[in-house]
């Protein structure tokens, strides 16, 4: 399991944290794989600075060229790939953080 730190828009980053948003389109030049964590952190695009709002989502599927969907291979470029996400809370860790460590 890798951890990836990954810059998010706040029009992408609030969907994802509150739940409804489950993917994600990525550049794939990390090696995504199943089980991976993303650790979210949230960027303010208009002020061009991090908000210092993170979330650490589990990569539970990846749509890509090798496991394309419907019409993935048509209109996915070959370097990107679909992340499907589970956002995970203090909760899921026993540290009470949001991310292991």
């Amino acid at each position: 399991m890798t951890t990836h730190d990954l810059k998010s828009w706040s029009q992408f980053f609030q969907p994802i944290k509150a739940g409804a948003k489950k993917h994600d389109l990525r550049k794939n030049d990390r090696g995504f794989k199943v089980g991976d964590l993303c650790r979210l952190r949230e960027y303010d695009f208009a002020n061009g600075e991090y908000t210092g709002d993170t979330v650490t989502a589990e990569v539970t599927f990846i749509t890509d060229k090798q496991y394309p969907c419907a019409f993935s291979s048509a209109v996915l470029p070959p370097d990107y790939c679909i992340l499907s996400l589970e956002v995970k809370t203090d909760s899921h860790w026993p540290n009470g953080h949001n991310l292991p460590g």
